[in-house]
C-alpha cells in the first residue's frame, strides 16, 4: 500500500507528483496545494511529504520508516501545522520560518506542512514571504487552501500550484464500502449528502445521530413562515453550533488544564494561583476560547452548505434536469418547495446562504448572520 492510495479520485495529481519525484531537476522550493473542502488537499501534501522522505524506489512506498513516520506525524523533518483557532497566528510563522532555517537531521529534506494557509492575516503571510521567496537549500513549503484567491498573490506566485478536483460519489463510495465495510448503497448516499467530502461521507454512513441532525436541518427552513420563526430558528442553529462546540472541547479542555497546573507545580483545585500561573492559565483559556469559535464557526459553515444542497435540488427540479439529487430521501418536500416557487427564487435563496457564510467569514456575529439568512429564504406571502 503507498502514500498515494488514501488520494481518492485525484489521479492527476498523483502522475503529477510522481513525475515531480522521478525528475529532480523539476523539484520546486513551495508548493500551494488547492480544492475544496473534503477533496484531500493536506492528504495530498501529506502523501508529498512522505514521498519525499521515502527511501525506496518508487518514491511513496508506504512501508518504510520514513514514510510511516511521516503519515504518523513523527518524522524529525516534517513540521506539519494545522490551527484549530480562527487565525493562525504571527508567533506561529515566525517559529516556522526558524524551523526552516535548520538542515535536516534524518530524511533529504526539511518540510514544512501549512495547513488552512488562508487562515493566516495577510500581515502575517507578509513575515512568511521572505522564507518562501528565499528558503535554504533543503527546505520545501507545502500550504493547503481552498483555492489561490485565498492566499494573497505574492505568497501564490511563488509556488507551484497544484489543483484538486472534488473526486466522484462512486470513488467516495467504493473507499467506504471497501475500507470500513460499509453496505454500498449507505455509503453511495452518504458520499452523495455529504457532497464527495471523503470524513463527512464516512460519519454520515455510521453515525445514526449525525444522519438525524442533518435531517432536522435540512428540514428547518420547511417550517419557517414569518420572520418570528425565522429568528427562533436561527437561535436554535446557533445553540446547537455552541453546543456541538462545547461537548467537541469540553474534555480536552479539562485536560489541558489539569496538565499546564500539574507542569507549573500547583495542585488540582487551587483556588488562588500565583500571578506567573494565572497569566499562563488565562492565555490557555483565551486559546481554548478561539478554538471553541472556529468549531461553531465550522458546524454553522456546514449547516449552510447542507442548505445549499437542499436549494441545489430545487434548482435542479425546477429545470427538470436528470442530474441526480443529493437528498433523495426529501425528494416529496423538494418539488413541493420547487413547484410552489420560481427558479429565481430559489437562486435568491441560495445567494443568501452564500452571503452569510461570508459573514461568518468576515467575523459577523453568528446570530446575526443566520438570522439574516433564515429571513431571506422564508416563503414570501
Amino acid at each position: 500500500m503507498s502514500v498515494w492510495d488514501a488520494l481518492i479520485g485525484q489521479d492527476h495529481v498523483v502522475t503529477e507528483l510522481r513525475e515531480t519525484l522521478a525528475s529532480p531537476g523539476a523539484m520546486t522550493h513551495a508548493w500551494l496545494f488547492t480544492g475544496p473542502p473534503g477533496s484531500g488537499r493536506s492528504v495530498a501534501a501529506t502523501a508529498f511529504a512522505a514521498a519525499l522522505q521515502c527511501r525506496n524506489e518508487p518514491r511513496g512506498c508506504g512501508e518504510c520508516d520514513s514514510c510511516r513516520q511521516v503519515l504518523a506525524g513523527t518524522h524529525p523533518d516534517v513540521t506539519r501545522v494545522t490551527t484549530e483557532k480562527v487565525v493562525i497566528a504571527m508567533e506561529e510563522v515566525r517559529g516556522l520560518i526558524q524551523v526552516a532555517q535548520r538542515a535536516p537531521s534524518a530524511g533529504g529534506w526539511r518540510i514544512i506542512l501549512v495547513e488552512d494557509a488562508d487562515r493566516m492575516l495577510e500581515r502575517t503571510s507578509n513575515v512568511l514571504l521572505k522564507s518562501i521567496e528565499e528558503p535554504p537549500e533543503r527546505t520545501i513549503w507545502l500550504l493547503c487552501a481552498p483555492s489561490t484567491e485565498d492566499v494573497i498573490m505574492t505568497i501564490r506566485s511563488r509556488c507551484r500550484h497544484v489543483g484538486l478536483r472534488i473526486p466522484p460519489v462512486e470513488a467516495i463510495a467504493n473507499l467506504l464500502a471497501t475500507r470500513d465495510g460499509i453496505d454500498e448503497d449507505v455509503a453511495r448516499a452518504a458520499a452523495r449528502a455529504a457532497q464527495c467530502h471523503v470524513g463527512m461521507a464516512r460519519r454520515l454512513a455510521t453515525d445514526d445521530a449525525a444522519r438525524s441532525r442533518r435531517l432536522t436541518i435540512l428540514q428547518l427552513p420547511l417550517n419557517i413562515r414569518s420572520v418570528p420563526d425565522a429568528v427562533i430558528a436561527a437561535a436554535r442553529l446557533v445553540d446547537l453550533a455552541k453546543d456541538d462546540a462545547a461537548a467537541a472541547t469540553e474534555d480536552r479542555d479539562r485536560i489541558e488544564r489539569e496538565k499546564l497546573l500539574r507542569d507549573l507545580g500547583v495542585e488540582d483545585g487551587t483556588t488562588r494561583l500565583p500571578p506567573a500561573v494565572r497569566s499562563r492559565v488565562k492565555q490557555l483559556e483565551e486559546d481554548q476560547k478561539r478554538r471553541a469559535t472556529r468549531f461553531q464557526r465550522d458546524v454553522l459553515d456546514r449547516i449552510m452548505v447542507d442548505l445549499l444542497s437542499l436549494y441545489r435540488d430545487v434548482v435542479v427540479t425546477q429545470l427538470g434536469a436528470s442530474t441526480a439529487l443529493i437528498n433523495a430521501d426529501l425528494k416529496g418536500d423538494i418539488e413541493r418547495i420547487a413547484h410552489g416557487g420560481t427558479l429565481a427564487g430559489s437562486v435568491q435563496r441560495m445567494a443568501a446562504v452564500e452571503d452569510a457564510r461570508r459573514r461568518l467569514a468576515a467575523n459577523v456575529a453568528p446570530l446575526l448572520a443566520v438570522e439574516a439568512m433564515l429571513v431571506a429564504i422564508r416563503p414570501q406571502a
